[in-house]
C-alpha cells in the first residue's frame, strides 16, 4: 500500500470523529480556563478519546491536567501535542480549542494505519502554554514524558498559514518591592515608595531599549501599584516578559533588565525581589525536512502560504513547545483563520476561534499533521535518521 491509501485511511478515520471533535473545540472555547487549572477541558478531550475506543492515562508526571494516548504499537514514535489553556479575561484569543482538537484528530487519524507503518503515536495534553515559565510542556520532559519521542509535531492558529514562524525564547517573572508606608501628606519622609521603584526601573528599561538587539522583546505589567492616594506605597509588583532569538541572547538581556529593577531599589532604597524565569522557554528549532512535508500537505489541501521574508520576524511570538524542538525533531506551523485583520491575543481573535473558519482549520490541521506522520513513517532516510537522533539523545 502507497502513501495515498494510507493518507485516504486516515482521513474516512477521521471523518468518522469530525463532529465530536467540533464540538469539544467549540465546547472548549466557550469555557476557558487558565494554566494548570484546565480540568474541564482535561476531561472534555480525553472523553473524546475514551468514546474512540483508545486508552488514556490522565494526570501523569503528576500534572493533574495533563494526558497521554497512545494509538498503535510500533517502533516509530511519533507525538502530537494537544494545548488547552486559555488567556486571562480575554479567553481562547489564541485558539487552543483548535490546537487541542487538531492534534486529537491527528491521532485518531492514524489509529486505522498505525501498526501497518509500524508506529507509535502519543497524542499528549500539555497544559499551561500561557504562563512563560515552566510551562506544561517543560515539566512533562523533565519528568519523562517525551522520553521515546522521535518527532513531535502541533498546529497553531493565526492569520496566515507559515511553515516556520520564528518563535523567541522566553522568560517570564514576577517583580516585587517592598517600601514602607506612610502618610502621603502629613509624613512623606518616613515613607519608602514601592511605586517610585517600579518607576525608576521602567524608565530604565525604556533607556534600555537603544541598546538592545533586534528581535529582543522586554514587556510587561503592573500587578499591583499601592493601595490608596494618600498612602506611601509600601508595595508594589509587576510581571514582566523578556525574549530573544536564542537562549544565550536571552540571558544577556534578561540579565540588563534585572540590573534595571536592582536599579529601581537603589534609586527608592525599596528592597527587590524577583520570582520565577528559572524555567524559560526556547527559541523554536524547526526540523526543515519535517516543515516542508507539512506545507505539501497542507498545500493539498488548499492552504496557501504566502511569501513573507523578513516580514514576518516583527510578528515572533514564544512557546513552550521550542523546549521540545531543543531536544528532538519538532514543527509548529501556524494555520490560517479568517480573523478578520484581529490577531493573537486581541479580544476579537477569540471571535474568530470558533466557526466555520476556524472548523477548517481544526481539519486540516489534523490531516496535514496525520499525512505528516505517514510522510515520516514511510520515509526510510528521515525515519532512520530520526531514531539516530533519539539515541543520541537517550546516550546522553
Amino acid at each position: 500500500m502507497d502513501r495515498l491509501d494510507y493518507k485516504s485511511r486516515a482521513r474516512t478515520a477521521f471523518d468518522r470523529f469530525r463532529d465530536d471533535l467540533l464540538r469539544a473545540s467549540r465546547e472548549i472555547h466557550a469555557h476557558p480556563e487558565l494554566a494548570y487549572e484546565e480540568t474541564r477541558a482535561c476531561d472534555l478531550l480525553c472523553g473524546v478519546l475514551e468514546r474512540a475506543g483508545v486508552q488514556v492515562e490522565r494526570g501523569v508526571a503528576d500534572i493533574p491536567t495533563a494526558f497521554v494516548a497512545r494509538v498503535g504499537t510500533g517502533r516509530f514514535h511519533i507525538a502530537f501535542c494537544a494545548e488547552y489553556d486559555a488567556l486571562p479575561d480575554i479567553g481562547h484569543a489564541c485558539g487552543h480549542n483548535i490546537i487541542a482538537t487538531s492534534s486529537l484528530g491527528a491521532g485518531l487519524a492514524l489509529a486505522e494505519v498505525a501498526d501497518d507503518l509500524d508506529l507509535t503515536v502519543s497524542i499528549i495534553g500539555t497544559p499551561a502554554e500561557e504562563i512563560g515559565d515552566g510551562g506544561g510542556k517543560i515539566l512533562l520532559l523533565e519528568r519523562g514524558v517525551f522520553d521515546t519521542v522521535h518527532t513531535s509535531m502541533m498546529v497553531h492558529p493565526g492569520p496566515l498559514d507559515v511553515t516556520m514562524p520564528p518563535m523567541l525564547a522566553c522568560a517570564s517573572f514576577d517583580v516585587h518591592y517592598r517600601g514602607v508606608e506612610a502618610h502621603a501628606s502629613a509624613f512623606p519622609q518616613r515613607g519608602v515608595n514601592a511605586a517610585d521603584a517600579m518607576t525608576i526601573a521602567q524608565t530604565a528599561i525604556a533607556l534600555l531599549r537603544q541598546q538592545m538587539r533586534g528581535g529582543d522583546r522586554v514587556h510587561g505589567i503592573v500587578t499591583h501599584g499601592g493601595e490608596a492616594a494618600n498612602v506611601i506605597p509600601g508595595h508594589t509588583s509587576a510581571r514582566y516578559i523578556v525574549r530573544s532569538k536564542t537562549f544565550p541572547h536571552l540571558e544577556e538581556i534578561k540579565a540588563k533588565v534585572v540590573r534595571c529593577f536592582e536599579a529601581g531599589a537603589v534609586g527608592s532604597g525599596a528592597e527587590l525581589e524577583i520570582r520565577g524565569g528559572t524555567r524559560p522557554y526556547a527559541h523554536m528549532q524547526h526540523a526543515t525536512e519535517l516543515a516542508a512535508l507539512y506545507q505539501s500537505n497542507a498545500e493539498s489541501l488548499g492552504r496557501v502560504f504566502p511569501e513573507l521574508g523578513r516580514a514576518l520576524e516583527r510578528g515572533a511570538a514564544s512557546t513552550d513547545m521550542g523546549n521540545v524542538s531543543v531536544q528532538m525533531p519538532a514543527i509548529h506551523p501556524i494555520i490560517s483563520i479568517d480573523a478578520n485583520r484581529s490577531v493573537p491575543h486581541q479580544p476579537e481573535f477569540a471571535q474568530y476561534c470558533v466557526g466555520h473558519s476556524a472548523d477548517r482549520a481544526m481539519a486540516d490541521g489534523a490531516l496535514a499533521l496525520a499525512w505528516t506522520a505517514i510522510d515520516v513513517a514511510a520515509d526510510e532516510g528521515l525515519r532512520a535518521e530520526y531514531e539516530r537522533q533519539l539515541t543520541v539523545r537517550l546516550d546522553t
